[in-house]
């Protein structure tokens, strides 16, 4: 379990970070090209702060534009995405990315440590232990439909024009999440991973997910250390969670979203087969397969990026504007 190097006692009614401080002040700025405009906002998850970047056009086409959610994969942050974000903006979109709670520059989620909590001055005042860089997938979709709604309130947004951008374990999340809000019209799932059900595949795998779960409900255990690696990626799962999630099984609720998916021709990671080909084949409706020929997974950020964000941006075109 990562702790805090001081964990202190924390009335829940204090912010973590002092109020003056803007999300602008909290974060490096971005230097982004002529005819971008960049901003960051702040956004409430189940009450915790995550950061998110901002990418419009500097003259939109429009007072209301059709607008793109955009979320990383597996240890990823919104840093790493500011590349295609800028390209999105510059086709006139208006674009948010965030972080997910606990990774880049979003707040960590609390959890009450085994202390009990006291009143004080009438307040409720607990000792809490920060939970950060642990990949839940379950928190992480519940991430983006909360920017989802976010945005759907900014005045640049239309509502009835919403699509949502995800790449590798978050070609998994749009998915789930347009599965859920029917405000999604289209989205992209790039290298997409679909189905999270191996960690209950054979009984060793299933003993040790159960096990996480067990230990954890009693105390025993706590949430993994921050950014641990995992198969060279950064963050442990947060197994029990994991089992949980497979968006394979939420594509056929996805029949009236535009659906595009983007394979790798030599994806390395997992079976096409079993991921995007096979949510491509189940779906209904509008949808697309398109194999990105001679490269591996992590070439759509390399070798093959400007290729995949044209055809992106020829989908939302297609299907937002």
């Amino acid at each position: 379990m990562r702790i805090p190097a001081v964990i202190a006692l924390l009335s829940l009614a204090v912010f973590l970070a002092p109020p003056h401080l803007s999300a602008q002040d909290r974060r490096p700025a971005v230097p982004v090209p002529e005819g971008v405009t960049f901003r960051a906002a702040d956004i409430k998850s189940e009450g915790t702060r995550i950061a998110a970047e901002i990418f419009s056009p500097t003259t939109p086409a429009a007072d209301k534009l059709p607008t793109i959610v955009m979320s990383h994969g597996w240890g990823g942050t919104a840093a790493n995405l500011r590349p295609d974000a800028i390209v999105f903006a510059k086709a006139g979109y208006l674009v948010v990315v965030i972080d997910y709670r606990g990774w880049g520059n979003s707040d960590s989620r609390l959890i009450q440590s085994d202390k009990k909590p006291e009143k004080k001055d009438g307040k409720l005042v607990a000792e809490v232990i920060e939970v950060r860089e642990v990949v839940d997938p379950i928190d992480q979709t519940a991430d983006i439909m909360n920017a989802i709604h976010w945005v759907a309130g900014e005045k640049q947004c239309d509502p009835a024009r919403i699509g949502l951008w995800g790449s590798s374990f978050a070609g998994g999340h749009v998915v789930y999440v347009a599965a859920r809000d029917p405000r999604v019209k289209a989205f992209v799932s790039q290298v997409g991973s679909m189905d999270a059900r191996w960690t209950i595949a054979n009984q060793a795998v299933r003993n040790h997910t159960f096990g996480q779960g067990t230990a954890r409900t009693h105390g025993t255990i706590g949430y993994p250390a921050a950014g641990a690696k995992f198969n060279n990626m950064n963050g442990q799962p947060v197994w029990e969670k994991l089992m949980q999630y497979a968006p394979i099984e939420d594509i056929g609720r996805c029949k009236n979203c535009a659906k595009l998916f983007i394979i790798a021709e030599n994806e390395e990671l997992f079976d096409n087969k079993e991921h995007a080909i096979l949510a491509h084949e189940r779906s209904t409706g509008v949808k697309k397969l398109i194999t990105i020929p001679g490269i591996k997974h992590y070439g759509v950020y390399g070798e093959a990026r400007g290729r995949a964000q044209q055809e992106a941006i020829a989908w939302f075109d297609e299907h937002l504007k």
